[in-house]
């Protein structure tokens, strides 16, 4: 055995080793030295977020605009202090806006990731407020949730606070978002300068399960005006309840879907109270009311305690029990306006009413009043839809 051999065997392993070693230097790109960091493919991207950090007073319908600067963003969120996010999504001019207006006096958060022409990402963030309004846009609406309706019922929009500009207008109704479990054409129409309403082209079908979502918080509604809240409502539609009321035969023929149930002699108003003529609704129920004609501005001619109460117009139009004219009912119209029963058939009538039950009337010379209560019927569907600010229907899908 002989100690520090160079012979032909130790310069083979040498070479081999060498070989090695050299080929781990080697890449498809060229060579580098083992350790040393990649060469940089271009300039590192640079992000901008406007509204920028700290901004305060932002208006709840401001897009949110994300610069990139040597790169493209990949990833943009919004979210508010709970951190729940805000749906949205990036326009074509390169500005993100959310599918609902943010709330006013809310604290957010912008999240964005961009990825450089070098191939690195970045990212950056920006928290703002946004303003709180000098003028607070409160609504509430009806029918109330869960209720069971019929089918001429509307569904009413009540503001706090008078729009008239259509373009407030307009902002406000593409707020709103009606679903049905059956797809009918509707539209809403402006009634006044604070309701709104939403009738089916036609009834609602029988069992329509209607969700409602007036999604108010953000949106502008005149100047320094602004929604603060969400409101939403779910009804069904009941049975297809429709009478028809005749003044000249003095009669009230109801119908439950196609067929007739009932068949009530009635007395409307008399000359000079004559009762209104038109398709109204059942607006609401009481069992007891006093009939005071001061209401109607004639104070001192009658005070009257009545049962089985169907209100039809905000003016005080009933049907409802009249004991003292039950010689007239089917003969002749006495009331002060009102459709008189006996008390057997009004309570009848009463609880077989919902409220939003169709109630026609004729044969008087009195014509309903658009506005008088909900009463939607009142108009031509081409009418209803002029009353609209955006001018087209909705389809409830």
């Amino acid at each position: 055995m002989r100690n520090g051999r160079t012979g032909p065997t130790m310069f083979a392993s040498t070479l081999a080793l060498a070989v090695v070693l050299t080929a781990g230097c080697t890449s498809s790109g060229g060579t580098r030295t083992p350790g040393a960091a990649p060469q940089s493919q271009g300039p590192v991207a640079k992000l901008a977020i406007t509204p920028a950090d700290g901004t305060k007073k932002v208006a709840p319908d401001t897009g949110i605009s994300v610069k990139v600067t040597d790169g493209k963003v990949t990833k943009l969120t919004v979210a508010d202090a709970k951190g729940k996010a805000v749906q949205g999504a990036m326009g074509t001019d390169g500005t993100w806006r959310p599918q609902w207006p943010l709330r006013p006096s809310t604290a957010y958060t912008v999240s964005a990731e961009a990825t450089g022409t070098d191939g690195k990402q970045v990212t950056g963030q920006a928290k703002f407020t946004t303003l709180k309004p000098k003028r607070a846009l409160e609504s509430g609406m009806a029918p109330l949730d869960g209720d069971k309706v019929g089918v001429g019922m509307p569904v009413q929009l009540l503001l706090s606070q008078s729009v008239t500009d259509k373009e407030d207008r307009a902002a406000i109704e593409r707020a709103l978002v009606v679903t049905m479990s059956e797809p009918v054409e509707g539209a809403w129409s402006w009634v006044s300068d604070r309701e709104v309403q939403f009738r089916p082209r036609e009834y609602w079908p029988t069992g329509e399960k209607v969700e409602v979502v007036a999604h108010l918080a953000g949106v502008k509604a005149g100047e320094g005006l602004w929604g603060t809240k969400d409101r939403s409502l779910r009804f069904t539609v009941g049975p297809r309840h429709i009478t028809k009321v005749n003044a000249r035969t003095h009669e009230a023929v109801v119908t439950d879907g196609d067929k007739v149930v009932k068949t009530i002699p009635v007395s409307l108003g008399r000359p000079g109270d004559d009762s209104y003529s038109g398709t109204m609704i059942a607006q609401e129920k009481a069992a007891d009311i006093i009939m005071d004609s001061a209401t109607t501005g004639h104070p001192g001619e009658y005070r009257i305690p009545t049962k089985w109460n169907v209100r039809m117009t905000y003016s005080g139009t009933f049907f409802h029990a009249a004991p003292w004219s039950t010689g007239a009912q089917g003969n002749s119209n006495v009331s002060h306006g009102c459709v008189n029963a006996s008390p057997a058939n009004a309570r009848w009538f009463y609880e077989f009413t919902q409220r939003g039950d169709i109630i026609q009337v004729s044969g008087t010379s009195r014509k309903l009043r658009f506005g008088n209560g909900p009463t939607p019927w009142a108009k031509s569907w081409d009418d209803w839809l002029a009353g609209s600010a955006l001018g087209k229907p909705v389809n409830g899908d």
